[in-house]
């Protein structure tokens, strides 16, 4: 059963109206891409039949559904009740050979790549031009050091690619973690169905460790542990032959999304409240919320809220942050920068330069035309906040980069955006919800 998700026939290119006061109130943010694909695919494994609860309705979470049903794994959705019902298959994977198109979704690619591998037959993955950049062979390598038959098909290390397998065996793999944490958690998630224990060693600094404890929040809600030691920890180590327990699993709203909105009140002295999301989260990406504290904003958390009011001089503090943790933010962070008082440094970032674009170099390029003074470094950048000159912002098919920019908008004229559309992949009604908080 195809998923579909909700969208809006936006223009190719739309203005973003300026605000003239404070911007306050309670966006319902939509359920977290990372923990709705990471419970999909779990649900797939388990025993039984799973109902997720408050789950995201975008290109992302469709594209897995989507797979899943190739792959002879029921999947039904109730789009306005918000749920995803899945028929769970106990750690097997039904169907022989798939041909799975994943869109641009990166979280698909890597979590299908690992999956299939505990199927007996032949499994091919692909998706647009812009997935056929972003590499992968660091997970197939990993399959291979396993015995598993992946490969990428035209030499790239990036999809198109096919994986040939007869089971997933134990043992253990080294993956480097500079790139994305989405191999690891690919391996994880699908180590519990494995043969035997699969350990799985980070060679170098991993990026983005926040993401693996949502992954070992999420295997642990279904039954599973994985043994992922402390912050420090550069082993994982998950138990063969496990079994994930079906179950009902809500979905909490995503923080990456919320930042938008956080930033909202952060540029307009307003007052914005997030409903489901505080010190409880699972998301690492929550504590962006600290970087505007530190750039003048009051914040408030509770166990299921958080509210972040903006300087009541709409004035934000310059400073250098490490985004090392919280990659996804930082082009909500580069689409302020040029209200603060002083020059604004993010660092940590250089893998970002292989997501869905190139969202160091891209957002320095339009940051640019936008007026900004800006120093470029190999993982991230200094904005030096200027006037901002109307123009208009390409998003390179990023729905990042339309949001972010969107922000930059809302204080100042003329700032029109490129293919708006794009925010289907993890947002398919951001601009309705920044229409209904903003008129």
């Amino acid at each position: 059963m195809s998923i579909s998700s909700p969208s809006t026939a936006w223009p190719d290119v739309i203005e973003i109206t300026p605000m003239t006061g404070p911007v306050s109130g309670t966006p319902v943010i939509p359920g977290s891409k990372s923990i709705t694909n990471r419970a999909l695919l779990i649900a797939a494994l388990a025993d039984g039949t799973s109902t997720l609860t408050g789950a995201l309705f975008s290109d992302d979470t469709r594209y897995m559904a989507d797979a899943l049903v190739q792959l002879g794994i029921p999947v039904t959705a109730d789009v306005d009740a918000r749920t995803m019902t899945i028929g769970g298959q106990g750690g097997t994977i039904p169907a022989t050979s798939a041909d799975l198109f994943v869109g641009n979704s990166g979280t698909t690619a890597r979590f299908l790549a690992a999956a299939v591998a505990l199927g007996h037959g032949a499994y091919r993955i692909d998706g647009v031009p812009a997935m056929r950049t972003r590499p992968i062979e660091p997970l197939l390598d990993a399959l291979r050091q396993l015995g598993v038959d992946a490969v990428s098909e035209e030499g790239t290390g990036c999809p198109p690619i096919r994986v040939t397998s007869t089971g997933l065996p134990g043992g253990a793999v080294f993956m480097p973690g500079n790139l994305s944490s989405q191999y690891f958690t690919g391996m994880m998630l699908a180590a519990p169905a494995a043969k035997g224990t699969i350990t799985i060693d980070v060679e170098g600094e991993l990026v983005s460790r926040p993401y693996i404890e949502i992954t070992a929040d999420v295997m642990r809600a279904f039954g599973v542990e994985a043994n992922i030691g402390d912050a420090s920890s550069r082993r994982f180590t998950i138990a063969g032959g496990q079994r994930y327990g079906a179950r009902d699993y809500h979905i909490e709203p995503d923080a990456s999304a919320a930042s938008y909105f956080f930033a909202i009140a952060a540029i307009t002295s307003g007052t914005i409240t997030v409903e489901g999301l505080g010190t409880s989260s699972l998301q690492g990406d929550l504590q962006f919320v600290r970087v505007l504290e530190q750039m003048g904003c009051a914040v408030e958390m509770r166990e299921s809220s958080t509210t972040v009011t903006g300087p009541a001089d709409g004035r934000l503090r310059g400073g250098t942050f490490d985004f090392s943790a919280i990659s996804d933010t930082s082009q909500t962070l580069a689409g302020i920068a040029p209200f603060a008082d002083g020059p604004v440094t993010f660092r940590g970032v250089a893998h970002n330069r292989v997501k869905e674009t190139d969202r160091v170099g891209n957002v320095v390029r339009e940051l640019r035309k936008l007026g900004q003074e800006v120093e470029e470094y190999d993982d991230g950048m200094t904005i030096t906040p200027r006037p901002v000159t109307p123009t208009l912002v390409e998003t390179w098919d990023d729905h990042r980069m339309a949001m972010g920019f969107a922000l930059t908008g809302l204080r100042a004229p003329g700032v029109t955006l490129s293919n708006p559309s794009c925010v289907t992949k993890t947002f398919p009604d951001f601009f309705e919800v920044l229409n209904d908080l903003t008129s």
